[in-house]
């Protein structure tokens, strides 16, 4: 199954960051990604392969469908 990743998603990664916090924002996407840790503000650059790897599950989505009323 392929996944699509986009800037602003909330994925949750299997191991903690060393601050505590395992939720990270996708900041930017392509061969490498750069993630924002949502605990201590910290950003970190990270291959797509070895992302795509340590990804638990996404959290939050910027695509989520919109509803109209």
């Amino acid at each position: 199954m392929i996944v699509k990743y986009n800037v602003g998603d909330v994925v949750q990664l299997k191991k903690p960051h060393p601050c505590g916090e395992n939720k990270w924002e996708v900041l930017r996407t392509g061969v490498d990604f750069k993630l924002k840790c949502l605990g201590c503000e910290r950003q970190v650059w990270i291959a797509r392969r070895d992302f795509e790897k340590r990804v638990k599950k996404i959290i939050s989505s910027n695509l989520e469908p919109f509803i109209e009323e």
